[in-house]
């Protein structure tokens, strides 16, 4: 997984980017209030680590965003 970040600070854009591999995948659900449950990816890299984490509304437009177009990955032939 790569992540690449930017956010505007005091001295102008600072830009990152890490890599590192998904580690765990957490559901968080709160009987109390479920509108606060969330979708936690977990990962790891060489000198990072982090926690991304999406609403179940968020985690739900890109599964439908991803599955529309999932049959655009495979295998490309090129002929020469």
């Amino acid at each position: 997984m790569k992540a690449k970040i930017k956010k505007l600070n005091s001295d102008g854009i600072v830009k990152l980017e890490t890599s590192g591999d998904i580690k765990e995948v957490r559901i968080n659900e709160d009987f109390l209030h479920p509108k606060d449950e969330s979708i936690a990816l977990c990962f790891r890299g060489k000198n990072s680590s982090g926690i991304i984490e999406l609403n179940v509304k968020e985690f739900q437009e890109l599964a439908q965003r991803v599955e529309k177009s999932l049959h655009l990955l495979g295998e490309v032939k090129i002929i020469k």
